[in-house]
């Protein structure tokens, strides 16, 4: 998310006249920081966050840390706008204490979320990984043609969503035209008619893992979600099933995945989110000839800077002329 993206979207806005100040950070080249005072995934500190703010009515950020510090130093700030489906980064307890009103923007980047999805399950299913991998160190995995190596089609298989809200439903209806069975597990959405009538099905997780050939994560990390994948959790899973996680890392225990993938039970896996982040070098995952790995991209795409930027200007927006928020927090 680029700040002349923001105030280009702001600039749209009717009868609107803005003083804008821009700042921007070295993310995504460099990762989060430390969660602290009940924030996380930010970068930056308190101390700049406040500084850039100053005596401004308004905050519109990506990643920016604002704690209960920066509410206290910015008395006149009244809205922030923040351009991410979970506004992680803010304390919306001291906002509501100190009077700021907090708009977000919710399923920003489901699609783009949803698409990688797709494209992840295909490099693990259809061998996509493994022969780019052995191409380009020049070797040419014919092997990979013959029907106890080759891969299968999504036609064959049950894809089971873990989560099922804004990226999850997309998911499951992009992989509609594949033919494949979809089942899904969330404690929180029922099937709806579209669901019904395209014969995706809701099941326990317990079921899910069972019937499952490929697992997609799409949950929110919670309390809840933490380390919902162990190895107990890996074992109850088909011998050679997929995992593919482009939620947050730590929904897995990193280790007894690795340990999963090395003994065989597994079949693969396609991460595009790690504990840590970045994962460091010498990390056993790394090396195995039966992952895809991309680093934390899943939610990028051109459409999306946009999109965010327009969604948190329709806020602003509505604030100014003194309109119902669409999205607030």
């Amino acid at each position: 998310m680029r700040a002349d993206a923001f105030a280009s979207a702001l600039n749209t806005i009717p009868g609107a006249c803005f003083s804008i100040r821009t700042f921007e950070t070295d993310w995504p080249e460099h990762p989060f920081g430390a969660p602290f005072d009940g924030i996380k995934e930010y970068q930056g500190s308190a101390e700049t966050s406040a500084a850039e703010i100053g005596d401004s009515e308004i905050c519109i950020t990506h990643l920016a840390p604002i704690p209960r510090s920066v509410f206290e130093k910015c008395p006149n700030l009244k809205l922030i706008g923040v351009s991410r489906g979970g506004p992680v980064n803010v304390d919306i307890a001291a906002a509501r204490e100190h009077g700021v009103q907090v708009v977000n923007a919710p399923g920003r980047n489901a699609t783009a979320v949803a698409e990688f999805t797709i494209g992840a399950i295909l490099c693990q299913t259809r061998r996509f990984t493994l022969g780019h991998a052995g191409l380009s160190k020049g070797i040419w995995r014919g092997d990979l043609y013959r029907a106890d190596r080759t891969g299968q089609e999504l036609s064959e298989l049950t894809v089971g969503l873990i989560g099922y809200s804004a990226v999850g439903r997309r998911v499951a209806h992009l992989l509609e035209p594949f033919g494949c069975r979809i089942v899904f597990s969330d404690p929180y959405v029922e099937p709806n008619a579209e669901d019904a009538a395209a014969g995706i099905t809701k099941c326990d997780f317990a079921t899910l893992l069972r019937v499952s050939d490929v697992v997609s994560l799409h949950a929110r990390l919670t309390p809840e979600t933490r380390d919902m994948f162990t190895a107990d959790t890996f074992a109850s899973m088909k011998q050679g099933a997929y995992l593919i996680n482009t939620a947050r890392g730590e929904l897995i225990d990193q280790q007894a995945l690795t340990a999963a993938l090395q003994s065989g039970h597994l079949g693969g896996a396609a991460l595009d989110t790690y504990v840590p982040e970045p994962p460091a070098p010498n990390d056993p995952l790394l090396p195995l000839p039966n992952v895809t790995l991309t680093p934390h991209i899943a939610g990028a795409s051109v459409h999306v800077v946009t999109f965010a930027a327009n969604m948190i200007a329709a806020d602003v927006g509505n604030y100014l002329a003194g309109k119902e928020l669409n999205n607030p927090c």
